[in-house]
């Protein structure tokens, strides 16, 4: 309900209730609200637009989010022809009006761009850097809810702008937030990394008790506020190989990484481990814990991927804004061929979404 404090700042009778109907509808609208999903392209000459169109081509999902595309409305016509789905519309965003009851395009240029599907070229970087920044611009601003980014190509996408080892670090560079975390989600799998893009060769001298204590809490927030989970149970690997045999084969697991586990039990928290990890995916121990915290990208995505990658979403935990990812790449080799899955873009589309509605349950409306 609208509060007025200051009556007289409305004039006449008719104009007092006038306006307090006006900010009434305002305030109801944004109950049973859909959320607005901002999705860019990644590499045009990637599998990116082809899982988009592919992923909002049945109108049924407008039910349920509204889709914001960031890139170019010539480059979705070339690859809707390309796939002959020309039943797949589409309207262009002007003057910052979304229509919520059909898929949109912000056009992020206007130059007209030549599409090789499949093939490596420096220029398609630009422009996936392009549409990034202006999607991440209005998440910032709060004109979407919830960002979803394309499969981008880390090299060509590098320039004075963009000097970051992945969209993770960028968008978390952006909110000025601090520290993020790397998390794989599936509805089996949920796996949390302590180090990102980082060469293996300086791992170990960045696992420190601070980083160990910042990525638990990260972790054990997110699994609660943004997957409903009230108490959750997690696994944290071992560095080394056999988790370090007891000192044998490495002392992080001693000196770093099991104290602070032993400081989050003694806080109540349900925190486990270091566990060897080889032998927990081996026997699939994963399945008795909400999820599991690895400390390198490999350990923690060779698993995820070799049993989830056909559904496997990339989200950024730790920050206020919502951004996933399909856990794929661009996939060239696929690229212009009909052929790329559209189901880890889409499963990042309604994660995003869920999301969103976990942290504004008030909204949900299905």
């Amino acid at each position: 309900m609208v509060k007025v404090e200051n009556l007289s700042s409305f004039g006449s009778s008719r104009q007092l209730f006038y306006s307090i109907f006006q900010m009434e509808k305002q305030d109801l609208s944004t109950k049973n609200k859909k959320p607005v999903i901002g999705i860019t392209m990644g590499d045009i000459n990637g599998i990116g637009p082809e899982v988009i169109i592919k992923s909002l081509a049945d109108s049924r999902i407008l039910k349920y989010l509204t889709p914001v595309i960031y890139g170019s409305t010539k480059i979705l016509s070339y690859y809707r022809k390309n796939l002959a789905m020309d039943d797949f519309n589409y309207t262009q965003v002007k003057d910052g009006f979304i229509n919520f009851k059909k898929v949109n395009v912000v056009n992020c240029w206007e130059e007209v761009i030549e599409i090789n599907a499949g093939s490596i070229d420096p220029e398609t970087g630009k422009y996936a850097f392009i549409s990034l920044e202006k999607a991440t611009e209005d998440l910032m601003n709060e004109k979407i809810d919830a960002l979803v980014t394309g499969p981008v190509n880390k090299k060509l996408i590098q320039r004075d702008t963009f000097n970051f080892a992945g969209q993770t670090e960028y968008i978390t560079a952006k909110v000025q937030q601090g520290e993020s975390m790397m998390m794989m989600v599936s509805d089996l799998l949920k796996v949390g990394l302590v180090t990102n893009h980082l060469p293996i060769s300086e791992v170990a001298s960045s696992i420190t008790p601070e980083i160990i204590s910042s990525k638990i809490k990260i972790f054990l927030k997110s699994l609660k506020n943004d997957f409903g989970i009230s108490k959750p149970r997690i696994a944290v690997l071992g560095l080394n190989p056999h988790a370090g045999e007891d000192g044998l084969l490495g002392k992080e697991e001693k000196e770093i990484i099991l104290p602070m586990i032993e400081e989050f039990r003694n806080k109540g928290y349900l925190v486990q481990g270091p566990y060897p990890s080889d032998g927990f995916f081996g026997v699939a121990q994963y399945r008795t814990f909400d999820g599991v915290i690895a400390m390198y990208h490999d350990q923690g995505l060779i698993p995820f991927k070799t049993m989830f990658f056909d559904e496997g979403v990339n989200f950024t935990a730790g920050l206020n804004v919502i951004r996933t990812s399909p856990d794929h790449g661009t996939a060239y080799n696929l690229a212009g061929k009909n052929v790329a899955s559209e189901v880890p873009m889409r499963s990042a589309i309604f994660l995003a979404k869920e999301i969103y509605y976990h942290r504004n349950p008030v909204l949900r409306e299905d």
